[in-house]
């Protein structure tokens, strides 16, 4: 279904005027996010979103209603996930659409839908906005897995809704948006009561979701609605939100785009279809940015630190979906290290205040994204480079980084800068920061970084050149300009020649150390298996459960345990 040749490229940029399948609305300190999936308007041909099912459009549409109530609506303290269908909350991802779709699209929808979950929590935790699940109907697979995304569920106790993970007797796949393992790790329910549960297909209604702590509470149909106000309003009572604060109006991200390239004002793309290479080029500010808060909210969108994250996150997607082949991402910066790190100074002096902490949490799921994306990632440190402060994060997000060594021209020589955003405000998804997965949490190497990095006051610190930086373990490697062209060209054509399959394996192993948390089992543990099912037969081949769903006929199962 996503054959590059054949198929419109997917745009991630959208606002609520051209939703179809969500309404967004927002009413002092409470919204709601109503779904109401459009049979008719799939994001691709061949299948309908029937019964609140959902595909890669609904979930876009999600997304950017989820920074909507971030940045537009600050006085937002809990939102109500609930369903405008009749007896229906969401019967999750669409099997039509994933019966029909290649390997390639299920998972890059199910890593987009992962990360969209995951970014519910994450705003509960560093926003203070609470998230009801108001289930009203039947919810079942991808449905309770958005429910399980929420910090509470409050579901109708009408004697038919239930919440049902059917995935692995109904269709022969799991739920692999993260269903068991926050059925375990967030709701922890009982092992073999959650083997009962997942292996049922009729689901589990009323007071035993309850007992199962499937749910947290059930409402009869008069009182439903009242309770889940209720429990919003308690949830969201200690959010930091402001309550009169004014919002921030997220425009349409701007671009220029051409058969080999992407341009954004901060960002830019460049693609060599024959190296199978994408040099994605960071810029810095390029003006004098604003420094209190007063001219920052006045700035709005167009901050830098807000609308590079923006810009990034943006190209991160595009190249992932729509550009297959591409297997290897060169990450390169450009601009004034000091405009980067005075930047970084107002970020830090005004952390409290509710924008700067949203744009700071678009930073930390931007570079997140980055980090769990199925690319091969160098950083080129290069003359003209500004590898400073939340800037060196991409070096530090790289499965190798090469500094160029000039020790007879210092002053082109580029430089490596770090300050507090390298140590921890914008971890991996593991919680860790990059530099102490990098050095495996060791005191020393770490309390060496620490003491090269500019102080969050005056941001006087140490610029590393490429020795520097190498004898602290902060790059991979150093050539000098000599070795410099073939070194780099050598990598890239060794690793555009292995196999693209093991090379994602490699580095999804590599990049996360030994901490390991909710998040990174969703992403490693659970995504690797349900990777592998949905190539297996059992699942896709002629007789699969995914491929003879909705026909009547019964799956032809291979019993052999592989």
């Amino acid at each position: 279904m996503d054959t590059p040749a054949s198929a419109p490229r997917v745009d991630y940029r959208t606002e609520p005027s051209q939703y179809r399948h969500w309404k967004l609305s927002a009413e002092g300190a409470l919204a709601r996010l109503t779904l109401d999936v459009a049979e008719d308007a799939g994001i691709r041909p061949g299948y309908k979103l029937k019964l609140n099912s959902y595909d890669l459009g609904v979930d876009v549409e999600f997304a950017d209603a989820l920074n909507r109530i971030r940045f537009e609506h600050p006085q937002v303290r809990s939102v109500i996930v609930t369903s405008a269908k009749d007896r229906v909350f969401c019967s999750g991802a669409n099997i039509f659409m994933l019966g029909v779709s290649s390997h390639a699209w299920k998972v890059n929808f199910c890593k987009f839908t992962n990360e969209t979950r995951n970014g519910i929590e994450d705003t509960s935790k560093h926003s203070g906005v609470k998230f009801v699940a108001a289930v009203n109907g039947a919810c079942a697979g991808g449905g309770y897995e958005l429910a399980l995304a929420c910090d509470e569920i409050v579901l109708v106790d009408d004697r038919s809704s239930s919440v049902s993970l059917p995935e692995v007797p109904l269709l022969g796949v799991l739920p692999g948006t993260g269903g068991l393992t926050r059925v375990t790790d967030k709701r922890k329910v009982r092992h073999d009561l959650a083997d009962i549960f997942c292996t049922s297909v009729e689901g589990v209604r009323g007071q035993r979701a309850v007992d199962w702590r499937l749910v947290d509470s059930i409402a009869k149909p008069a009182q439903f609605a009242a309770a889940v106000h209720e429990r919003a309003e308690k949830l969201g009572a200690a959010s930091p939100r402001p309550a009169d604060a004014k919002g921030v109006a997220l425009p349409r991200l701007e671009r220029e785009e051409s058969e080999n390239a992407i341009r954004y004002e901060h960002v830019a793309i460049e693609i060599d279809r024959a190296r199978r290479t994408a040099t994605i080029v960071v810029k810095a500010p390029a003006a004098a940015q604003p420094v209190d808060i007063g001219a920052i909210e006045a700035a709005g969108a167009s901050w830098w630190p807000l609308a590079m994250a923006r810009q990034l996150d943006d190209a991160i997607l595009t190249l992932r979906t729509n550009e297959l082949d591409i297997g290897t991402w060169i990450l390169e910066t450009e601009g004034d290290p000091a405009a980067v790190l005075a930047a970084d100074r107002a970020l830090l002096a005004n952390k409290d205040h509710w924008f700067v902490r949203e744009t700071i949490g678009m930073l930390r799921r931007t570079f997140a994204r980055l980090d769990v994306s199925s690319r091969t990632l160098f950083a080129l440190i290069e003359p003209g480079s500004c590898f400073a402060g939340v800037l060196a994060e991409l070096a530090f997000a790289a499965d190798r980084a090469y500094m160029l060594a000039l020790p007879d021209e210092p002053e082109r020589a580029p430089k490596l800068q770090l300050d507090e955003f390298n140590f921890g405000l914008l971890p991996l998804v593991n919680d860790q920061s990059r530099l102490a997965r990098r050095f495996y949490d060791e005191a020393a190497p770490l309390a060496a970084a620490r003491a090269t990095a500019a102080d969050a006051s005056t941001g006087a610190g140490r610029a590393l050149d490429a020795d520097a930086a190498l004898a602290l373990g902060l790059v991979t490697a150093a050539p000098d300009d000599i070795d410099w062209d073939d070194e780099i060209r050598i990598a890239l054509e060794e690793r555009a020649a292995m196999s693209p399959d093991a090379l994602t394996g490699l580095e999804a192993n590599l990049r996360f150390g030994t901490s390991e948390n909710m998040a990174t089992r969703i992403f490693g543990r659970l995504t690797a298996w349900q990777n592998w099912i949905f190539q297996r037969p059992n699942a896709v081949g002629a007789k699969g459960a995914l491929k003879v769903y909705g026909t009547g006929e019964k799956a032809g199962f291979d019993f052999t345990r592989v």
